[in-house]
C-alpha cells in the first residue's frame, strides 16, 4: 500500500533548481557542443555553404574520409579492471619537445575563409593549451604573425615545394628565424585533387559573389560583415588568385618534387623535419633510413587521392616496420579524443587534428577552437580512465582490436582471385 501526503511546499522548492541564464550567445551555443560533430552542426549553420563544403569535403567520392572516419568508429577497447586511474597524465614528449596533450593543430590552407580570425585563433587556443601550432604554406596569416599570437609555444611550419622553388625556400628560411621548431615537408600533392564540392558550389579565392553566395549569405550575415570589414586575404605563397582552389594548387605545385628537393630542405632547416603524407610502409622505412625525424601517416584528410590507404589501419604496420625508436603521427578521419587513444595504443607517438580545428573555429572563433581542444581532452581523460591506464606510455596494442570491415581480397601467385 502506498502511503501518499500532501506536498511540502519547503521539499519543493528543494526539489526547483533553476539554472541561470547564460546571457553570451557565442558561449551558450559552444557550451552546448558536447561532441566535435555538435561543433559541425554549429558550423554549418553559422557558415556560407561554399566555405563550409571546402573545409568539410573532401575528393571525388569521399570515400577516403569516410573509411579513415569508419576505421575509427570500428575500434573496439579493452579495458583492465580492478586499476585506478584517478587521475592521468595526458602530456607526451614530440620531436624534442613537450605537448600537454598527444595532438597538435594541423595546418589547413585558406583558413580566414572559414572564420576571420583564422590562424591567429588557432595558435592561440595551442598556446593556451600547451600544443603544437602547424602553420600551412597556404595560410592566411604570415609567419611572423603566427610567432606574434604564439610567441613562447611551439610553432611548426608545413612546406609544399612551389614550381618556383626560391618561393618554398624562403618560406623555410623566414619560419626558422621565427624560431619554428619543426618542418612538416609535404609530399602528397603534386597535383590537386578532384574536390568536387568546390566545383559544384563554383568556390574560387577570393569568393565571387553570385546570385547564389548572395541567397546563402542572406541567414549568415556575420560571416560576410567579417569577411567585407577585416584586412584582405593575403597568402604566404601566392602571389595571384583569383580560382578554384584545384586551380590555385595546380599552377602552384610541382609534380616533379623528389629525394633531392628533400635534400635542399634538409639542408636549409635546423630543426626537426618530418615528411607528411606518407602512405604505405616501404616509404616509411626508406625515409627512415634516409635520417628524417619522422613521418605522419596522412592522405591528407581524404582530400587527394580517393580511395588512398586509410592512416589509422596502416599504422601498426608502419610501427612493427620502422621500430620503436622512429616517430610516427597521424591524422586524418579524427573526431573523438578516444580515436587518439586508440592511434597512440596501435604506435603513434602523436596525432594531428585538422577539421576538428575548423568545425571550432567556425562555430566560434578563437572560443570555438578552446572548445574543440576541452572537448578532446575530456574524451581522452575519460577512455584513459575507463581503461585503467595512469599515462600515454601505458596504452599498447592490447588495448585496442581494429575490427574488421573492409577486407583485402586474397590473390594467389599468378595474381588471380582466390576462390
Amino acid at each position: 500500500m502506498v502511503t501518499r501526503q500532501v506536498p511540502n511546499p519547503v521539499e519543493l522548492l528543494e526539489l526547483m533548481k533553476f539554472k541561470k541564464p547564460e546571457l553570451n550567445g557565442k558561449k551558450r551555443r559552444l557550451d552546448s557542443a558536447l561532441t566535435i560533430y555538435d561543433l559541425r552542426d554549429i558550423a554549418k549553420r553559422r557558415t556560407p555553404k561554399a566555405a563550409f563544403d571546402y573545409t568539410d569535403g573532401a575528393a571525388e567520392g569521399e570515400l577516403s574520409l569516410s573509411r579513415a572516419r569508419q576505421a575509427f568508429e570500428d575500434v573496439e577497447f579493452h579495458p583492465g579492471i580492478l586499476k585506478p586511474a584517478p587521475t592521468v597524465d595526458t602530456s607526451v614528449e614530440i620531436l624534442g619537445g613537450p605537448s600537454a596533450l598527444p595532438f597538435g593543430i594541423a595546418p589547413t590552407g585558406f583558413t580566414r575563409l572559414m572564420q576571420t580570425e583564422g590562424e591567429t585563433a588557432g595558435a592561440g587556443a595551442a598556446a593556451a593549451a600547451g600544443i603544437p601550432f602547424t602553420l600551412s604554406t597556404l595560410g592566411t596569416t604570415s609567419i611572423e604573425g603566427v610567432k606574434a599570437a604564439n610567441p613562447e609555444g611551439r610553432n611548426w611550419f608545413q612546406l609544399y615545394v612551389m614550381r618556383d622553388r626560391e618561393i618554398s625556400y624562403e618560406l623555410t628560411r623566414r619560419a626558422a628565424a621565427a624560431g619554428f621548431d619543426t618542418l612538416q615537408f609535404t609530399v602528397d600533392t603534386p597535383v590537386a585533387g578532384a574536390r568536387l564540392r568546390d566545383k559544384r558550389n563554383g568556390f574560387s579565392i577570393p569568393p565571387q559573389l553570385t546570385l547564389g553566395t548572395i541567397i546563402n549569405a542572406i541567414p549568415r550575415p556575420w560571416w560576410w560583415f567579417d569577411f567585407l570589414t577585416t584586412p584582405k586575404l593575403e597568402f604566404a605563397s601566392l602571389s595571384t588568385t583569383g580560382g578554384t582552389v584545384g586551380e590555385l594548387l595546380d599552377a602552384a605545385m610541382d609534380p616533379t618534387i623528389s629525394y633531392d628537393d628533400l635534400a635542399v630542405i634538409r639542408d636549409l632547416w635546423p630543426g626537426k623535419i618530418v615528411i607528411k603524407g606518407v602512405q604505405n610502409v616501404e616509404d616509411s622505412v626508406r625515409l627512415r633510413d634516409a635520417g628524417v625525424d619522422g613521418i605522419v601517416l596522412s592522405n591528407h584528410g581524404g582530400r587527394q587521392l580517393d580511395r588512398a590507404p586509410i592512416p589509422f589501419r596502416l599504422l601498426p604496420h608502419v610501427r612493427k616496420a620502422v621500430g620503436d625508436d622512429f616517430t610516427v603521427m597521424v591524422d586524418t578521419g579524427i573526431m573523438n579524443g578516444a580515436d587518439i587513444v586508440a592511434s597512440v595504443a596501435l604506435g603513434a607517438d602523436f596525432t594531428l587534428i585538422g577539421r576538428a580545428y575548423l568545425y571550432g573555429l567556425m562555430a566560434g572563433g578563437r572560443q570555438g577552437v578552446d572548445r574543440t581542444i576541452e572537448i578532446l581532452r575530456t574524451e581522452i581523460e575519460r577512455t584513459m580512465r575507463l581503461l585503467g591506464v595512469s599515462t600515454l606510455a601505458e596504452l599498447e596494442p592490447k588495448h585496442v582490436t581494429q575490427l574488421a570491415r573492409l577486407v583485402p581480397v586474397a590473390a594467389d601467385a599468378t595474381g588471380a582471385l582466390a576462390r
